[in-house]
C-alpha cells in the first residue's frame, strides 16, 4: 500500500463507527437509487414537511443493519416518531433512558430529494448515557462522507476537518434553515435572516440540516443556525462541528445537548457575534 495513502480509521469487526459508517453508505446509496422514482408523497406537520417510503424503507434497512450487530441497544428514528414538536419531545424523552441510543435521519432534505436537488444526507449518531460518541453523515450525491468520534477528531475523504478561519460576522458565509413549521418558527427564522443577511457575507439556506453543520465542520461555512429542529437532525452534526474545533450550542448559548432544538453551529470566533445578532432580533426562538 502506497505510504500516502489516506486511511482516517481502521474498521475492525463490530466497532460502532464501522456500522454507523456501513448503514449509513448503504441506505445513501440506495436513496440514490430511488431518485425520481419514489411513489408515494404525503406530509406531515404541514404542506411544507414531506416524507416519502424511500425515507421509511431507509430508516428500516439503518434499523436492521445496526440491531444485527447490536440488538440491545436503543433507536430513535425519525420515521418512527408521530409528526410534531410536542411527539418529538416525548419520544427522545423516552428514549434517553437507553444506555446506548442511535439517533438516526434517514433522510435529511426529504423536499430536495423528492425535487432532485442535491442536497441531502443520511445522519447517523450513537449516543451513550445522553452523550454524542459517534457522528457519521453521508451525502450521496456528492460521495462524501463525514465521520466523528468523540476525542478522536472528524474526517472527510480521509482528511482531518478543521473549522473555518473567519473571525468576524462580516467575513463569514452563514447558512440558515427554512423551518417545516411555516406558523411559528417561519417568523422566527425570517426575523434572523433581516438580521445577519446585511451583517454577514452572505446567506446558504441549502435544506438539510446535517449537511450545514457537516459543512461547517469541513470549513466549507463559518457558521449555521435554525430553531425548530429535532436531536435527529442535529446530533450527528454536532458532533462533527466539535471535534472540528467549532462550537455548537442553543441560540442562547447555552452547551448543546440532545434536548436543543434551537442551534447555533460556528467555527468559533464568530459565535459570540452571531448570538448577539439573533438576540437583539428576536430571533431565538426562545
Amino acid at each position: 500500500m502506497e505510504s500516502n495513502d489516506k486511511i482516517p480509521y481502521v474498521l475492525t469487526g463490530k466497532s460502532y463507527t464501522a456500522v454507523a459508517i456501513n448503514a449509513a453508505a448503504k441506505a445513501g446509496e440506495w436513496i440514490k437509487s430511488k431518485l425520481g422514482t419514489f411513489e408515494q408523497l404525503s406530509t406531515k406537520t404541514s404542506a411544507q414537511d414531506l416524507v416519502t417510503e424511500v425515507d421509511k424503507g431507509a430508516e428500516q434497512m439503518i434499523r436492521r443493519l445496526i440491531l444485527t450487530h447490536f440488538p440491545d441497544h436503543g433507536i430513535l428514528g425519525e420515521e418512527s416518531v408521530e409528526p410534531g414538536e410536542e411527539a418529538s419531545i416525548q419520544a427522545l424523552a423516552e428514549a434517553q433512558k437507553e444506555e446506548y441510543l442511535w439517533i438516526i435521519d434517514p433522510i435529511d432534505g426529504t423536499t430536495n430529494f423528492v425535487h432532485g436537488f442535491p442536497f441531502y444526507s443520511v445522519s447517523i449518531a450513537l449516543a451513550h448515557n445522553g452523550e454524542v460518541i459517534i457522528g457519521v453523515i453521508y451525502d450521496p450525491s456528492r460521495d462524501e462522507m463525514f465521520v466523528a468520534e468523540k476525542g478522536k477528531g472528524a474526517y472527510v475523504h480521509g482528511a482531518r476537518m478543521v473549522v473555518s478561519g473567519e473571525e468576524r460576522l462580516a467575513q463569514g458565509l452563514i447558512a440558515v434553515g427554512f423551518p417545516a413549521d411555516p406558523i411559528v418558527k417561519l417568523p422566527i427564522n425570517l426575523r434572523g435572516i433581516e438580521a445577519v443577511a446585511p451583517r454577514a457575507r452572505s446567506l446558504r439556506a441549502g435544506g438539510s440540516a446535517a449537511l450545514h453543520l457537516a459543512h461547517v465542520a469541513a470549513g466549507r461555512l463559518s457558521g449555521y443556525w435554525e430553531s425548530g429542529l429535532n436531536a435527529w437532525d442535529i446530533a450527528a452534526g454536532a458532533l462533527l462541528v466539535a471535534e472540528s474545533g467549532g462550537r455548537v450550542t442553543d441560540t442562547l448559548g447555552n452547551a448543546y445537548h440532545l434536548g436543543v432544538r434551537n442551534v447555533v453551529a460556528t467555527n468559533g470566533a464568530l459565535h459570540a457575534e452571531l448570538l448577539t445578532v439573533l438576540k437583539e432580533a428576536d430571533a431565538t426562538g426562545f
